[in-house]
């Protein structure tokens, strides 16, 4: 793909405007997840990603993320930025495992096809072995509660092979 990291944080996006419909009485001031990320590997580049491991054996090589701004800011646009080399041709039957949580709460927890996903971003399969570099500028919605989320993307090909896995702690709105 024009790159993963990128299309993790797109494809959070709507899931985190979807928490809206939590109920009026949930304080998520009160129910913070807290992952300890200190011994994950970041992610080059301005953004909230640790990878899950080390990325040595993925097939996607991450060179930079950047977030613009960083951290995302409800009602804003968020330019995203990045780039990196797949070492495998990406092909139809891809999948990534997709856990958002707001607080405490597990918002969604599923497991979606990737190259459906990826015209959220203006590409499809397949995504050719090499470098790839994607830009994309994403409006956020105005009415994402205020609270701690998390989101972890954990993406395999069609082999099984594991082409990334990135998570995003405590990001704050």
């Amino acid at each position: 793909m024009k790159f993963l990291a990128s299309t993790t944080l797109l494809l959070a996006t709507p899931l985190l405007a979807s928490a809206a419909s939590l109920p009026k009485f949930f304080d998520p001031t009160q129910a913070t997840l807290r992952v300890n990320t200190d011994d994950k590997p970041k992610v080059p580049g301005d953004n909230p990603l640790n990878y899950c491991k080390s990325p040595s054996d993925y097939v996607l090589q991450i060179d930079n993320v950047d977030l613009d701004p960083n951290p995302p800011a409800a009602g804003q646009k968020l330019l995203i930025t990045a780039s990196g080399t797949f070492n495998q041709r990406i092909e139809k039957g891809a999948y990534a495992n997709l856990e958002v949580k707001y607080g405490l709460i597990t918002l969604v927890k599923q497991t979606v096809d990737l190259c459906e996903q990826l015209e959220n971003v203006d590409l499809k399969c397949p995504l050719e072995e090499g470098p790839m570099v994607l830009t994309k500028e994403v409006d956020l919605p105005g009415f994402i509660p205020k609270g701690t989320f998390s989101v972890l993307a954990d993406v395999y090909n069609h082999n099984d092979d594991q082409v990334t896995c990135l998570e995003a702690n405590g990001i704050k709105f």
